[in-house]
């Protein structure tokens, strides 16, 4: 279809400007649409191909990119990702397909399948030496993938191991549910309620912690870091606990004293008197002096 044209005056020159045919408005929407189906289906896939970001040719296909190329198995998102870290991307481990499948399994099969989730933890373990936490946690997942479940003191060292990579990619949340799981299996693994105890204290679960570090004194009563963190949140919950209840009498007091100024009363008609043996709190009502 032959172009029209068209004369525009803008009182200094005749500008010639070009109307397009209905054949090119088509042809231009069609293409817009096949970049928004190629940008779909490459989110699909995991692979985000931005239209506005990257320059693709009448296939779709990369001509420029100058995004990083994201690691296999780990990813990065600021808006889901804990704590804004890597997170391993598949760290699921489905005991119920492993329950079902280990009943199918011979002596034999179960011991060679033990040896082989040793090999990858072991391959985890060089790894985690090497400084590459990411590859270490996903031999560590690989290695409880594999070992069959009868070998519970097994898989309770892997979920620790696992456990420690996760806490040097920062995902302490994730290293908690490792180690509960580790001293599930065992409960006798120090070492795991004590990683667990430090990890619950740097997250401010003060209590928990105190009870972690108080487990691994039973096992161990001479275990010296425990004997010290025992000590020294023992102190911190006291304290917390005293300024919790002092903001509470408080805000009870504003309260009471909201509620009784009608009556041309207040908390000071109040004597309030801490029982020391029990350390409860006895209410007296004193009468305002005429």
């Amino acid at each position: 279809m032959a172009e029209k044209l068209v004369s525009l005056d803008d009182n200094e020159t005749c500008k010639q400007y070009v109307i397009p045919s209905n054949e090119e408005i088509i042809n231009e929407l069609t293409k817009e649409l096949d970049c928004a189906n190629i940008k779909s289906a490459a989110e699909n896939d995991g692979n985000v191909n931005k239209c506005d970001g990257r320059k693709l040719d009448h296939e779709g296909n990369n001509v420029d990119s100058s995004e990083e190329e994201v690691t296999a198995g780990v990813f990065e998102n600021k808006a889901d990702n804990e704590e804004n870290h890597v997170k391993v991307d598949d760290d699921f481990i489905d005991e119920e397909a492993l329950k079902d499948l280990e009943i199918t399994y011979s002596v034999e099969e179960k011991e060679r399948l033990q040896r082989e989730a040793e090999t990858c933890k072991s391959k985890g373990n060089e790894q985690f030496k090497a400084g590459d936490y990411q590859g270490s946690a996903q031999s560590y997942t690989l290695a409880l993938r594999t070992c069959p479940l009868t070998f519970d003191k097994d898989r309770a060292v892997m979920y620790s191991n696992r456990a420690a990579a996760k806490v040097k990619l920062g995902l302490k949340l994730s290293a908690i549910e490792d180690c509960s799981k580790a001293v599930e299996l065992n409960p006798a693994y120090l070492k795991a309620y004590f990683r667990r105890a430090q990890l619950l204290e740097e997250t401010e679960k003060l209590d928990e912690a105190l009870a972690d570090y108080q487990k691994v004194l039973e096992l161990d009563p001479l275990y010296r870091e425990a004997l010290y963190a025992s000590k020294r949140l023992s102190e911190q919950i006291h304290e917390r606990n005293e300024h919790m209840k002092t903001e509470m009498l408080a805000k009870l007091k504003d309260l009471g004293n909201m509620i009784l100024r009608p009556f041309g009363l207040s908390t000071s008609n109040f004597q309030v008197t801490q029982d020391p043996n029990s350390g409860g709190y006895s209410v007296n009502f004193q009468q305002a002096p005429q």
